[in-house]
């Protein structure tokens, strides 16, 4: 008899069809049992062994259910969350954790009485260009890093009708790609002293944030956060510069498009970054020396394989909900920041 984690994907749309469903169904120990979608045939062309069902609350009943994977529209997150919880499943939530720090905490509270893991999605974490400047990081490469940009910005000058773009809670782009840029922020350097946002609406019709400038502010380091709809010209990922040198780095981490078109995690070079960074150090005598800097390849992969670990063994959970909750404040002090035109204190 299969061991296996039983697992139940909540939607079906660009998250759950992309990213978990594939991520889920290629890792060890974990099986795609059920599937809560209006569109079996959708998740049958993909996954004919799994299950569909119409309503959530069936899955939560269903006692052979060990672990929930919430990938619904942001504003239903907390709710399915907590119904999962109290029903005593493991829960990992889609990107953002909440719609605010409120939500958040009463998920937390509720996984701790629960006794079960509950974990975010924050899969980039494990893009290719993330892992190099971590490494860059942990090896002094830098020195002191003073001034960080982080870019993710696209040519989208239609406005898609989709929830993602229509005005209510939770929608735009700084819940939809903010999570993930303040993530690998406070992955790298922790908790801010402040945060200062500006959130646009650019596009002819927009209705959400479709812009984004967000600075935090630590004692020397700035660490500026943007994207926009409006960037044809958006082959910028990360510029960071140090006491000791500069690390650019141009191009999207390549999963995501893999993903889209169809491969798997397991075919052969997955993860690997065609477009790796420029390493700018400078060298004793002032000068400074250009390299191409080694590029990991990404591991989405990484993320599943670690919260089985988790469930089963008691490890850390890959993104812990208290680490969640850090990007939520983060998140919500952007929010009031843009709101009041003022620089927010982060304590």
């Amino acid at each position: 008899m299969s061991n296996d984690l039983n697992v139940a994907l909540l939607g079906f749309g660009l998250a759950g069809s992309v990213f978990h469903a594939p991520l889920v169904a290629c890792t060890p120990g974990l099986r795609l049992h059920t599937v809560v979608s209006r569109d079996a045939g959708k998740v049958h062309a993909g996954h004919p062994q799994a299950r569909v069902l119409a309503d959530p609350a069936q899955a939560f009943a269903d006692a052979a259910i060990d672990l929930v994977v919430v990938a619904t529209p942001n504003d239903t997150h907390a709710p399915l969350a907590l119904a999962a919880l109290a029903a005593g499943k493991h829960v990992v939530v889609d990107k953002p954790f909440a719609l605010d720090i409120g939500q958040a905490r009463s998920m937390i509270a509720a996984a701790e009485q629960a006794g079960r893991v509950l974990g975010a999605f924050h899969n980039r974490r494990w893009d290719a260009d993330f892992l190099a400047l971590g490494a860059l990081l942990e090896a002094g490469a830098l020195g002191e890093v003073v001034e960080l940009h982080s870019h993710f910005d696209r040519f989208r000058p239609q406005v898609p009708d989709r929830w993602r773009d229509r005005a209510g809670a939770g929608s735009g782009l700084w819940y939809d790609l903010g999570p993930h840029l303040v993530d690998q922020v406070l992955k790298l350097f922790g908790p801010p002293l402040a945060v200062c946002a500006d959130l646009a609406q650019q596009r002819q019709g927009a209705q959400a944030t479709d812009y984004f400038h967000v600075q935090l502010r630590y004692p020397r380091l700035r660490a500026v956060l943007h994207a926009g709809a409006l960037v044809p010209g958006h082959g910028l990922r990360f510029a960071v510069h140090g006491t000791g040198g500069s690390w650019i780095k141009h191009g999207l981490d390549p999963q995501e498009d893999a993903l889209r078109g169809g491969a798997l995690p397991t075919d052969a070079g997955w993860g690997r970054d065609p477009r790796p960074g420029t390493l700018l150090q400078v060298q004793a005598d002032g000068s400074v020396h250009e390299a191409r800097s080694p590029s990991p390849h990404g591991n989405y992969p990484a993320y599943y394989a670690a919260l089985r670990d988790a469930i089963n063994d008691g490890t850390p959970p890959p993104v812990g909900a208290g680490e969640a909750l850090q990007v939520m404040r983060v998140i919500e002090a952007g929010l009031l920041s843009d709101a009041q035109r003022r620089e927010v204190a982060f304590d």
